[in-house]
């Protein structure tokens, strides 16, 4: 069983990093979060794989500061907040009921303060 649940990670980890590797091309799709996921899938699925990744140019130059130092770079923080944007806009407005709304408002807000303030802003340099 657990052979099945560290194979499933591993390759969840592949998909999470494909997803991240076209975030890193496209503008509007965030890499970080998809990237942040395979670190974690593939140290849950294989130390191989895992250190694979950890040596890669791809988890240097995009993750590591954001593992290591809990920061962001200026772009990546908006890219991500402009994302979780349209995604709680589209909760809001199709949620039927007043206070679901008002709990989604909420998370909003906790993520909004959470990247502003929490999550230092860095050059790509460090």
């Amino acid at each position: 069983m657990k052979c099945i649940i560290n194979g499933l990670c591993v390759c969840l980890a592949f998909i999470m990093l494909g997803l991240g590797a076209i975030g890193i091309v496209l503008p509007i799709v965030p890499s970080t979060p998809f990237l942040l996921l395979a670190t974690l899938l593939f140290a849950k699925g294989s130390k191989r794989f895992h250190r694979w990744f950890l040596s890669t140019k791809l988890y240097q130059n995009h993750i590591q500061h954001v593992v290591k130092d809990k920061a962001m770079t200026y772009r990546a923080k908006m890219t991500t907040l402009g994302m979780l944007s349209v995604v709680f806009t589209i909760g809001i407005l199709f949620c039927p009921v007043w206070y679901g709304r008002v709990f989604i408002i909420g998370v909003a807000l906790g993520h909004i303060y959470y990247f502003l303030f929490r999550i230092k802003t860095i050059t790509r340099s460090v």
